[in-house]
């Protein structure tokens, strides 16, 4: 009996309903979040009144947002150690810190999950070797997700290794790097991965890079950590990590770090 009725038998509101269950399920959870509001309700909450950051020159870094949090002060490495525990061991010079050859990599001392990420780094200059020796680190999302440093500027190595590319994974969409000796910018929006409570990937993180304010990374997906030769898969992390600064025994420089937190999705 019932399977005779059908869709016939269910009235015109229930399909209503039924169709705006669908709909709901189809929707992102940005999506669902703007059909909560009326179109123009001045109900809707506004968004906070900041005061912005001024843009960095090759020969002046910038100022920050008012709602970022400063990663280096000029002075000293106060807010980053080395990964394997203790101080950072890097060079504060005036203005700039410089990776110290097989001192390690460093990492923040506070953790971070979806945000916007600069990063101003230089080269030596003179340049010395070539291909993947020559100006290499590597800032690395949760510590984990590697956006390439290297001094690209006319020197050729594998795409997806150059300055910008998601290492291993995504080259940039252009090369735009400065020559070395010039400072240079990373603006970076990374979201983290999401898993479930049993460890199951729920979504992959995205990550877009804007390399001296060029578009290089349109909000791609990791397929998991870096690695050199190797994909490994996503495992289970919590939400916030430290951001790591690669060693790769090259004299490279940075400067006026900052990073904003991102809310989380509605």
């Amino acid at each position: 009996m019932w399977k005779a009725i059908g869709l016939a038998g269910i009235s015109c509101a229930a399909l209503a309903v039924l169709g705006a269950l669908v709909e709901a399920q189809t929707l992102t959870p940005s999506q669902q979040y703007v059909q909560k509001w009326e179109i123009h309700d001045r109900n809707r909450p506004h968004p906070p009144v900041i005061t912005p950051g001024t843009c960095s020159t090759p020969e002046k870094a910038g100022n920050l947002p008012s709602d970022a949090i400063l990663l280096f002060n000029g002075k000293d490495l106060s807010n980053w150690e080395s990964v394997e525990g203790g101080p950072a061991k890097w060079k504060v010079g005036e203005g700039y810190f410089e990776t110290v050859p097989k001192a390690g990599a460093i990492e923040t001392k506070q953790a971070f999950g979806d945000c916007q990420l600069h990063v101003e780094w230089e080269t030596p200059n003179p340049p010395h070797g070539q291909d993947q020796d020559r100006g290499n680190s590597g800032v690395f999302l949760h510590g984990l997700y590697e956006i390439q440093v290297l001094d690209s500027y006319e020197n050729v190595t594998y795409a997806d290794g150059q300055a910008a590319a998601v290492y291993g994974q995504y080259p940039p969409l252009v090369n735009a790097s400065r020559p070395p000796g010039q400072w240079q910018t990373y603006d970076i929006v990374f979201h983290g991965p999401r898993f479930d409570a049993a460890g199951k990937l729920l979504r992959p993180a995205t990550v877009t890079v804007f390399h001296n304010g060029v578009l290089v990374q349109d909000h791609v997906n990791p397929t998991g950590p870096t690695g050199h030769h190797v994909r490994p898969p996503y495992k289970p992390t919590p939400e916030k990590l430290p951001l790591q600064l690669q060693d790769h025994n090259h004299p490279v420089r940075y400067r006026n770090l900052w990073v904003r937190e991102l809310p989380e999705e509605y």
